[in-house]
């Protein structure tokens, strides 16, 4: 007769699951400064706790706000902090042009890092700039890209080319890198493609103007078509400097097929209005900001020169802030170098610091917290744009604080994804939204305050 062992069964299953109940009254470890999460059977029933926040006390003290600030914002809205001093480079000179948006481009650059890739929350920003003050196309984009099958804007295509960005760890020259920290090298017949349409957005089905930027020492020699036309031939002699390759008209689709370019270098296309917005995403996976710096200030030149910009924004901080993060002083330190060659490479240019979102993670006890060091690294962005005489707008504060990015993945649909750190489409849209907002309040308290001046 054979013994049954049922019994025997159950019983070690209720002494593993007694340990692992009792395993939750072990201390939390920490290994190479990473705190392990508590072991927690009971995670996904048990009530949240509400989130804890720092006190304030182990914050940088926050700069002084203009009072013209504190007193013209309306209640419910989170308005662009502008620190700008006798230097101009607040958002002074970006609302001034746009009262010419309707004769000329009025560019802005958008620097970031993942959160606005693929032009999630540029594209929407774009769309509601040129419904308001004009203008059409997609802005710049890189010859190649990771995301051209996943950014809805713009249909591109492309092949033949070596891509070199600033995050590879081999084979990067940062003496080519352009403006997106990227550079790409031809190989014969390679080929770059840019096709208009209009299923995420009005304005981008067709442009007025596109231009290829490349670099080269020797003759270049290129074949152009635009909306499927037959090819032409453009020759450019060799320069030190950025040139550009560029056709003009009604413009749905455009193509350029390099025939000769021993020892260029190229760097990206646009479609643009010739009036209106134009917005170019400039986007980094994995940066903190600081590549910037390593961008060779002529080049930077160089592009102000061709492509001069009336506002820089610059959105980073995800791959900076980690869960206990209270000092910040040495990416500070950074920082205040890459404003500095952006302000000696765009002069006429208004820069705006967006300030990093809210990042969510699990702690020890499987609960959902607001990283206590986003708090930390919004408070040293503030600063930052205030000891730089910039502008600041605060993007944590926007999306409604503590635990707002849990909030959004949360949303019916989820407007972000299930890492707590990243926005999806829904989410860029409800987001830029809010930027707007802010953008249109301060021009016209901007406007208001100049009509007073003039009394």
């Amino acid at each position: 007769m054979k013994k049954n062992v049922l019994r025997n069964t159950a019983l070690l299953a209720c002494l593993v699951l007694a340990a692992l109940l009792l395993m939750h009254l072990l201390p939390a470890l920490e290994v190479g400064g990473h705190r392990m999460r508590r072991v927690d059977l009971l995670s996904d029933v048990r009530r949240l706790a509400p989130p804890v926040d720092d006190p304030d006390s182990l914050l940088p003290p926050p700069p002084k706000v203009k009072p013209a600030f504190v007193d013209s914002c309306p209640p419910g809205m989170t308005c662009i902090e502008d620190y700008g001093d006798s230097t101009h480079r607040g958002m002074e000179a970006f609302y001034r042009a746009l009262d010419e948006a309707g004769s000329r481009p009025v560019r802005i650059a958008y620097f970031g890092d993942s959160f606005i890739e693929g032009d999630i929350f540029t594209a929407d920003l774009r769309h509601l700039l040129q419904e308001r003050y004009g203008g059409c196309g997609v802005g710049y984009v890189d010859i190649t890209s990771q995301t051209y099958g996943f950014r809805p804007t713009v249909r591109h295509a492309f092949d033949g080319w070596q891509s070199h960005a600033w995050t590879d760890s081999l084979g990067f020259d940062a003496k080519l890198q352009g403006m997106a920290g990227r550079y790409f090298l031809p190989r014969p017949g390679a080929y770059v493609e840019l096709r208009g349409q209009k299923d995420y957005a009005a304005h981008l089905d067709t442009c007025r103007e596109a231009t290829l930027f490349f670099l080269s020492s020797q003759t270049v020699e290129l074949a152009v078509s635009r909306n499927r036309g037959a090819a032409q031939t453009q020759t450019f002699a060799p320069s030190a400097h950025v040139q550009t390759a560029r056709v003009e008209g009604r413009i749905g689709q455009v193509r350029w097929t390099v025939q000769q370019a021993d020892s260029a270098v190229f760097y990206g296309l646009s479609m643009d209005g010739d009036q209106g917005i134009v917005l170019d995403n400039l986007s980094l996976r994995g940066s903190t900001g600081l590549s910037i710096r390593s961008i060779p200030q002529e080049r930077l030149s160089d592009f102000n020169r061709l492509r001069p910009y009336d506002l820089i924004v610059l959105q980073y901080g995800l791959n900076i802030a980690t869960e206990r993060g209270k000092n910040y002083d040495r990416y500070a330190a950074g920082m205040n170098t890459t404003i500095g060659h952006l302000k000696a490479a765009f002069p006429q240019a208004s820069i705006l610091l967006v300030g990093v979102g809210d990042r969510d993670y699990k702690d020890e006890d499987g609960n959902l917290r607001t990283m206590p060091g986003i708090r930390n690294l919004v408070r040293y962005q503030q600063n930052l744009a205030a000891d730089n005489g910039i502008a600041f707008w605060n993007l944590f504060e926007a999306m409604g604080g503590n635990l707002s990015m849990a909030g959004l993945v949360e949303a019916q649909p989820p407007m972000a994804n299930k890492d707590y750190t990243h926005i999806n489409f829904r989410g860029g849209e409800h987001l830029a939204g809010l930027l707007y907002e802010a953008l249109v309040h301060g021009k016209k308290e901007y406007d208001r305050r100049r009509a007073y001046e003039a009394e």
